[in-house]
């Protein structure tokens, strides 16, 4: 099935792999919570148990050093998607507000983002993920 957008996650390619796993699940819950339609329906087993629903379209995953996962977080701005970001300091922190009172006083130019994740049309994303490798 082709979908007309793509829902895409980049992520620092010197994360450990707890790291990695972590800020995955932290990216796509933003797209989860704010994203109308991007979760379909709950799920149910032939003995009538119901599961929670699942996003309606496959998440992309790709690696990228520093500087490449910079340039996808401007290309980003730069086209006005809004992205979920995770930064370093994020590890240090264990709750939401906590999460978001360390964001918020680092300007925008000096966040050390490990991660962000991002849906949009396909050929914006495309154009945000340019010249980017799937993670392994």
């Amino acid at each position: 099935m082709q979908f007309d957008t793509k829902l895409v996650v980049v992520l620092r390619d010197d994360l450990a792999v707890w790291q990695k796993t972590n800020v995955t699940a932290f990216l796509v819950s933003g797209i989860a919570g704010t994203v109308p339609g991007v979760v379909g329906e709950p799920y149910r087993d032939a003995s009538e148990n119901e599961y929670l629903p699942m996003f309606v379209q496959p998440v992309l995953v790709y690696e990228a050093d520093a500087a490449a996962l910079r340039r996808a977080y401007e290309r980003t701005m730069s086209r006005g998607v809004t992205p979920a970001v995770y930064t370093r300091d994020l590890f240090a922190t264990n709750h939401d507000e906590a999460n978001r009172a360390a964001v918020s006083v680092v300007a925008a130019d000096d966040l050390d983002l490990v991660g962000i994740a991002v849906r949009a049309e396909r050929k914006t994303v495309d154009k945000i993920v340019d010249r980017l490798r799937f993670h392994p």
